[in-house]
């Protein structure tokens, strides 16, 4: 039987996590009269994670396991996932137990009630405060500020996503943040609802202050490809301004200079001439971003048809009686 719901879970040594987590699934899900499929994603565990995955995929025909050699990240792992998925609908969460299965059930509700993308908040975050809730709540408050898209907890790995959404959104680096971020090219709607969250009873975190950097620059790329997908030349035009301003006004005190004294400023003049080249530099890639985005296979018409498909799905099903 097809699943019409696939709960992605990505794993990085936790076996001893992952038993008690699979029964709390089972036990979560169930219950809710929805035929469902868990998919395991091991990070390349050098635990018996892989040895206790295999045994529940044996045991159960509804686990699926998908085994990376090395540890290549959350991200990375969380895409393999959503790609081997087959539900309509995908949850992602945690494999540490930290986030709550018993919470699967209201994401679903609101997916059911229209809304393409929802989104978990850990209201009472059972984290340490310094390591953990302050940065987190700092990148949350400027990650609502660059991108425009208000979550207030984007590093919650508990969401729900409709699965012809998120399987066209491309993910690489620490992207799985923002996934909402991503997806707003394409106008989802997205909710976002309180969710329990747990302290960690098995292991060590794997993650900690050294992945700032990785999310100030993924930010970046974020705001860059959310605001100026379909316009690169745009983009590129206004990083060169500055630049041709600064070439302009190197260019003007040489001639000036040369014109009153007869003579000439070598470092001005260079300066003049690294500037332009910059300049045209910037203007060469915005010119090329064009091409891949013409020719490319990622589009903002593409992205903007996902949503249409899904309202178009979705007025068929509450159509039928």
């Amino acid at each position: 039987m097809t699943p019409e719901l696939s709960i992605v879970v990505p794993l990085y040594n936790e076996e001893d996590s992952l038993g008690p987590l699979y029964t709390a699934i089972v036990s979560a899900v169930e219950p809710l009269g929805v035929a469902f499929e868990i998919v395991l994603v091991d990070d390349g565990s050098r635990d018996r994670t892989v040895a206790r995955g295999s045994e529940l995929a044996r045991r159960d025909p509804r686990v699926c396991l998908v085994k990376f050699r090395r540890n290549y990240g959350q991200t990375p792992a969380m895409a393999a996932g959503i790609a081997e998925a087959r539900g309509e609908v995908i949850v992602t969460m945690d494999g540490d137990l930290q986030n709550d299965p018993a919470d699967i059930g209201r994401l679903l509700e609101r997916i059911e009630a229209g809304y393409d993308i929802v989104v978990g908040w850990r209201f009472e975050r059972q984290d340490k405060l310094i390591s953990r809730k302050i940065p987190s709540r700092i990148a949350n408050r400027l990650i609502a500020a660059v991108t425009g898209v208000a979550i207030r907890d984007n590093g919650c790995s508990l969401k729900a996503y409709r699965a012809g959404l998120i399987k066209k959104i491309p993910l690489y680096s620490e992207m799985h943040r923002f996934i909402p971020a991503m997806a707003s090219i394409a106008g989802p709607r997205i909710a976002e609802i309180k969710v329990r969250h747990h302290a960690r009873r098995y292991g060590t975190s794997k993650y900690g202050l050294s992945r700032i950097y990785k999310v100030l620059l993924d930010l970046m790329v974020i705001k860059t490809v959310a605001s100026f997908t379909a316009r690169p030349m745009l983009w590129f035009g206004l990083l060169s301004v500055p630049m041709l301003l600064a070439a302009a006004l190197a260019f003007a005190w040489t001639a000036v200079q040369f014109l009153s004294q007869g003579t000439l400023s070598l470092p001005i003049a260079g300066s003049g001439v690294i500037f332009l080249s910059s300049a045209i530099i910037l203007l060469g890639s915005g010119a090329l971003g064009e091409l891949v985005y013409k020719l490319g296979d990622i589009r903002e018409h593409e992205f903007s048809g996902l949503t249409q498909q899904i309202a178009v799905r979705t007025l068929l099903q509450q159509s039928q009686p």
